[in-house]
């Protein structure tokens, strides 16, 4: 059962017991309630999450150790409580601007991300929860027809061309990797630091878990429309060179990233009670991953990135 603002504020032992609270929602997110709390000179953020969250296959848990270490690392706000069980989040409220997409797509920006990305790749601890793009989508999809869920003509299609991936990429495993796997522009924030030179933070950690780089690059790259030349940008700042084949594993993630999205949105038509079009959601990047599977590299996408 969702507590009350009231209720939680209550659960936290460093709010319980002040006077002087002021709360205002936050407007920008869809399946959490999000709250600024000010008392006592300070800011946080308060997160309530949502109804049926967990079959969108979220573990809070798992969201509170990502979001954890991503704090330690200067990556995300750094939490404060954790209100168990249900899961609710307390981080620093972080002062700052949201990056718009025109922005976020400047070479700037773009070296911001990488370096970021590759900070919580390489130095976070494992946690104990997977990303897997495909299993996912697969839970997804499962959880779609248990709900009425409507389905595009060319689905089996789409499944096809899916796993036709999957069997490249299995010629050349990747190492499972602490990921965020939700990089939509709305997760970052420009830190406002007076005086001083503001820290980019990545934001809303539900679906991090130990999952594919390639997806967290993909997945940025898609959420931002990058034109080639961006794509080979970021992998340029995250590895120092751009390989073909870690460019064409990349835009075969672009790929996998859109049908995650469009399997999101067709799973919210079925479980959710908010007044979203997550029909139109789901359309939009069934389409955008029909416009990007069908471009005449694709096949040589698949053999560039069986190479050993």
């Amino acid at each position: 059962m969702e507590l009350t603002l009231e209720q939680a504020i209550a659960r936290v032992p460093f709010l319980k017991d002040a006077k002087d609270i002021q709360s205002t929602g936050l407007t920008g997110g869809i399946t959490n309630k999000n709250y600024r709390l000010d008392t006592g000179g300070k800011s946080y953020m308060l997160r309530i999450t949502g109804e049926s969250t967990d079959l969108l296959g979220i573990r809070r848990e798992i969201e509170y150790a990502a979001n954890k270490a991503a704090g330690l690392l200067g990556i995300a706000p750094e939490v404060l409580y954790f209100i168990e069980p249900e899961g609710y989040l307390v981080t620093r409220f972080i002062i700052g601007k949201h990056i718009s997409p025109e922005e976020m797509n400047k070479e700037y920006n773009i070296r911001r991300v990488a370096r970021k990305l590759r900070l919580y790749h390489r130095n976070a601890p494992a946690v104990a929860g997977e990303f897997n793009v495909f299993r996912r989508v697969e839970m997804l999809t499962r959880v779609s027809k248990e709900h009425g869920s409507k389905f595009p003509f060319d689905f089996d299609w789409v499944m096809q061309k899916m796993h036709e991936v999957e069997r490249a990429l299995e010629n050349d495993p990747y190492v499972p990797t602490p990921c965020h796997d939700d990089l939509l522009n709305l997760n970052f924030l420009d830190e406002d630091v007076p005086g001083e030179k503001g820290e980019l933070k990545i934001l809303d950690w539900e679906y991090a878990g130990m999952g594919d780089i390639f997806f967290d690059l993909g997945n940025f790259c898609c959420h931002h429309r990058f034109n080639d030349e961006q794509v080979r940008m970021l992998l340029q700042e995250y590895y120092g060179e751009v390989t073909v084949k870690d460019f064409a594993r990349c835009k075969l993630m672009v790929c996998m990233a859109e049908i995650h999205e469009a399997m999101w949105g067709t799973t919210q038509t079925g479980i959710s009670k908010l007044d979203e079009d997550f029909q139109g959601y789901a359309d939009l990047w069934f389409g955008r991953f029909r416009e990007d599977i069908t471009d005449y590299r694709y096949e040589p996408w698949l053999k560039d990135v069986a190479k050993k």
